[in-house]
């Protein structure tokens, strides 16, 4: 661990998050990170109806959401519009509006069988095709890179569209690929399939990705990788990983869940579970889904804990969670079962805008302190 972790001090806490407010029709409200929020966004007594507590929650806690399939969804639909409504896919914007998505991560992976140039070049395909979506849906999106962004977004009444994860062979083994795929706004990759990050865990090559991702402030996505290759991430990376489809194996034995000690190593790290809303990873019902929150919560901590609709990505979803509208449903159940509302607003929102805020600063940090980086594979690796 010493021998990627000795070129940089421990990083300083970050500030406190940014709290959105609801969404604004005529003018944003202030941001505010230290007073309570206003009466009328108050949620009402434990009394009142659950999903109407939820929706009082959401509106001033949205969620950010981390992993949708819908660029690659697109691409198969001659014509679309996602302001006005769209039902050929899970996602459009009245239904996030409906669901209270105040961010959403879209994922750049691709179908299996593309490697070496032809993913680099349907990588850079579905990135074109994100901009020229977000651009043609001024209304209802806009692009953001950094947990700022997401909040003036939200605070605009537009919904936050951050690009990644993408996956590894994107990269064609090149680390001026990765670059430029950040300097055209990718912020997570996804460290599988590739030959330094494989199952005996990452080679010296992977290791100066894992540099190189720290250094640009590409977050480190570990879902459906090897478990040397988790244990060494998450001792090298001095940013917060991600895993953006994990939920527990001690309750449904998928192999892109987590075991629980990798859920204690995670809450020791700091990184974060986005749980997916698919039916084949946490079960077929809200229930289900809300045992698995619990239980990382419980092993990784509060902190430790976020969501992914994983929509439009071709997995079916719990009954009461089919499209992005749904989230309601999620948070009143969680509610019933007694999460306070400081567990609530990390899970929803909170969560996300600190491990983003986290790969900033440590970026900034690291590139005080680093040059780019100009290995090569053959030359790490042979």
């Amino acid at each position: 661990m010493a021998d990627l972790r000795d070129e940089l001090h421990t990083t300083a806490e970050v500030g406190e998050l940014d709290r959105p407010t609801v969404w604004p029709e005529s003018e944003p409200l202030p941001l505010d990170t230290t007073e309570t929020a206003p009466e009328a966004d108050a949620v009402p007594e434990d009394g009142a109806d659950p999903l109407e507590r939820a929706h009082a929650f959401l509106a001033g806690h949205p969620v950010a959401d981390g992993y949708s399939g819908l660029p690659w969804a697109l691409r198969h639909l001659p014509w679309f519009d996602l302001e006005l409504g769209e039902s050929a896919v899970d996602t459009d914007v009245p239904r996030m509006r409906e669901g209270h998505v105040g961010a959403l991560f879209w994922s750049l992976h691709l179908p299996e069988g593309l490697a070496g140039d032809r993913a680099v070049g349907a990588t850079l395909e579905q990135l074109d095709l994100v901009q020229t979506v977000v651009q043609a849906h001024p209304e209802g999106l806009r692009m953001a890179h950094t947990a700022a962004e997401i909040t003036d977004a939200h605070h605009c009444g537009r919904v936050a569209v951050v690009l990644g994860p993408a996956g590894a062979g994107a990269l064609g083994d090149s680390l001026g690929i990765l670059r430029n795929l950040h300097a055209l706004g990718l912020r997570v990759l996804t460290l599988s399939g590739t030959t330094w990050a494989s199952g005996t865990g990452l080679t010296r090559f992977g290791e100066e990705v894992l540099r190189e991702m720290n250094r640009l402030g590409v977050l480190v996505d570990l879902s459906g990788t090897s478990e040397a290759t988790i244990s060494r991430a998450l001792a090298a990376s001095k940013a917060p990983v991600l895993f953006t489809r994990s939920a527990a194996r001690a309750l449904r034995p998928h192999p892109a869940n987590l075991t629980d000690d990798v859920l204690t190593e995670l809450g020791t790290a700091k990184g974060l579970c986005l749980v997916p809303l698919t039916a084949e990873q946490t079960g077929p019902s809200v229930r289900d889904v809300a045992d698995h929150l619990e239980h990382v919560r419980a092993l990784a901590g509060a902190e430790c804990v976020g969501l992914s609709g994983t929509y439009d990505s071709g997995a079916a979803h719990p009954q009461d969670l089919a499209d992005a509208s749904c989230y309601p449903h999620l948070i009143a159940e969680l509610l019933t079962r007694g999460w306070s509302e400081t567990d609530l607003a990390l899970l929803t929102w909170g969560n996300v805008q600190r491990v983003l805020r986290s790969a900033d600063f440590t970026a900034r940090a690291a590139q005080q302190r680093r040059e780019p980086s100009s290995a090569k594979i053959a030359e790490l690796d042979g």
